[in-house]
């Protein structure tokens, strides 16, 4: 229904750990949005400056909430979450708060439980859960964006596979994933021995510049 917000800053408020209100303003309108505590750092630094927020709305019979986040990847990530059983958004939340973007993907892409239960409230059946859930659904991503058909020189096809859906699941395009990919190929410090996490750090250093 919203997709995102483009307005002002109007305030920010921590009234739980947890729980941070963003206040926007739209044409006059004010819109109360739940962000990830750690997005506050990203925020515009005075009151007034332009922002634009994607949102998820959840609709319960009670009340209506508005979450946001910083880029579509996050909030997409975020819809992901919330469809594995017994994950609810305040997990949600907590999971990318606590890990962030980069760590909260790769966890998921290698399977890494001991990285997710960082998170307070997930146990590791939970953890688990969240593991097999999400990377079935990223291999299907992966599979739709046709990566899978092209090889890269001096990596083999699974480790290429975790990159791929890590980098895709940050929000990089197909072509962008690929053009990474083939550069990296070319680093005398990387082959295919070295750590799908290290590949990982090069790729997005790369697609930052």
């Amino acid at each position: 229904m919203l997709s995102y917000l483009k307005g002002t800053v109007v305030g920010v408020q921590k009234i739980a750990p947890c729980r941070v209100i963003l206040t926007v303003e739209v044409n006059h309108i004010g819109y109360d949005l739940q962000i990830p505590p750690r997005m506050m750092q990203q925020l515009p630094t005075s009151v007034g400056q332009p922002i634009q927020v994607f949102t998820h709305l959840q609709v319960r019979e009670d009340q209506w909430i508005l979450y946001g986040f910083a880029s579509v990847a996050e909030r997409d990530l975020y819809r992901q979450l919330i469809s594995v059983s017994g994950i609810g958004s305040q997990l949600a939340i907590a999971l990318l708060d606590t890990l962030g973007m980069t760590d909260l993907v790769q966890a998921i892409v290698t399977g890494n439980t001991k990285v997710l239960i960082q998170t307070p409230g997930v146990g590791k059946k939970t953890a688990e859960r969240i593991a097999l859930e999400l990377r079935t659904k990223l291999a299907e991503w992966h599979q739709r964006s046709g990566l899978s058909t092209t090889a890269t020189p001096g990596l083999n096809p699974a480790l290429q596979e975790d990159i791929e859906m890590t980098l895709l699941a940050l929000g990089y395009t197909p072509s962008e994933v690929m053009a990474t990919l083939t550069s990296l190929s070319r680093d005398p410090h990387l082959s295919a021995d070295t750590d799908a996490d290290e590949w990982i750090r090069q790729a997005i250093a790369l697609l930052s510049q």
